[in-house]
């Protein structure tokens, strides 16, 4: 019955059975476990003790010798020294025993309640669970998995998510812990496995291998990006995956309370997977500096701001699924970048630099025509040449010379 209710072999409760019994046996009887064992019948019950007895002359120690006579009882050839197993089962091995043995019966199948729970859930790490939210342990969420509570701590859990006790939450396992209260289960909701255990329930071609997610980045209730594969030339991963109307990415979507996703496709070729991995913004081109796996980007003046992102969040998310850094630079940067390499100005230079020296050549006539008027009066006067008409002071009057 036991074996039907708690799901342990009938094996593991005999065994279990007889250890008690062997602890029981020491308490009341003062004997040495290392020399006793207890057998359990497996079909009549029956309990036997065996004792292991060293054969002496004369018995300083009954619970661990036996005289010479008494042990050729059961081994005729035995001598004196010789160690011979012999059934010590005490008539008064009962009720006291019993009681004893009774409470580390109950602590084996506790033991081996908890270690098949850990075996069935270590079994299912990386693995999409579901369960109701039972309660809440200061910020962490105890979700009710049936024979084991199931932890969301507060860093696995999706920014500004709300929960409610009773609602049915999807998970993921993320880790199973042995402790002294029993199997840990830790769950996540952040976890990139989370996103790509989605697909596959969502998708039948990622599920039949018919389609493969390569790798998946994620900002957990933002956006993330997915980057799939197919050998099947005739499948279009990324259609697969978005489905009919866009139905099966925004089921996952739902379920991540609106979080972004991006599907891309993936390729062998580094330079078309990183200008894929920025979409929406389109890539101009791609420049690979492979020894320190970094990647320059072009981009189209007016895609700049789209390929960087809201705070460089599609910028990161790109870095992420294709393992490189990447840095981003408009078509323009990028000439004024050559044509300073080159020691040449660029238009906006040129066009400044003329702009300034046309103001400096109109100002200074201006400044040193005032200036001669203030210092060098009288002497502009007598210099003057015939015809010319200066005018000094308040007179109005005009004098020719």
């Amino acid at each position: 019955m036991l074996e039907k209710e708690k799901g342990i072999s009938r094996e593991v409760l005999f065994e279990a059975l007889e250890v008690a019994l062997v602890s029981a046996y020491k308490r009341n009887f003062q004997a040495s476990p290392s020399n006793v064992r207890v057998v359990v019948d497996r079909e009549t019950g029956d309990i036997k003790v065996y004792a292991k007895l060293t054969v002496v002359e004369e018995v300083e120690n009954p619970q661990q010798q036996v005289e010479l006579y008494e042990a050729r009882v059961y081994d005729p050839r035995c001598q004196i020294g010789d160690e011979i197993e012999m059934e010590v089962t005490p008539k008064e091995f009962g009720r006291i025993a019993a009681q004893t043995a009774k409470q580390v019966v109950i602590q084996r199948i506790r033991e081996a309640e908890r270690e098949l729970i850990y075996e069935t859930y270590i079994d299912r790490v990386e693995d999409i669970i579901n369960g109701p939210v039972q309660r809440f342990e200061q910020r962490n969420v105890i979700i009710d998995l049936g024979k084991v509570e199931a932890i969301l701590p507060p860093e696995e859990q999706i920014p500004r998510e709300r929960y409610r006790q009773g609602e049915r939450v999807k998970t993921f396992i993320k880790e199973v812990r042995k402790t002294s209260k029993g199997p840990q289960v830790i769950v996540s909701r952040t976890h990139n496995g989370f996103l790509k255990r989605l697909f596959e329930i969502e998708v039948p071609e990622i599920y039949e291998g018919i389609v493969e997610i390569k790798s998946v980045a994620r900002e957990p209730g933002q956006r993330s990006k997915i980057a799939v594969w197919s050998k099947n030339k005739d499948i279009d991963p990324v259609g697969a995956c978005v489905g009919p109307r866009g139905t099966r990415v925004q089921a996952i979507s739902n379920e991540l309370k609106g979080e972004k996703i991006d599907i891309i496709k993936w390729s062998e070729d580094n330079e078309e997977f990183i200008a894929a991995a920025l979409s929406p913004a389109k890539v101009a081109a791609v420049e690979l500096h492979t020894e320190e796996k970094r990647a320059t980007v072009i981009v189209p003046d007016n895609q700049l701001s789209l390929a960087i992102g809201k705070e460089g969040q599609n910028a990161r998310l790109s870095a992420k699924i294709t393992g490189w850094k990447i840095d981003i630079c408009s078509e323009s940067q990028i000439a004024q970048q050559r044509l300073s390499s080159l020691g040449l100005a660029t238009i906006e230079e040129e066009e400044a630099s003329v702009e300034t020296n046309s103001e400096n050549s109109t100002a200074e006539p201006v400044e040193t025509a005032a200036q001669a008027a203030e210092q060098n009066e009288p002497a502009e006067v007598d210099e003057a040449l015939p015809g010319d008409t200066v005018e000094k002071g308040g007179d109005s009057d005009g004098q020719t010379t």
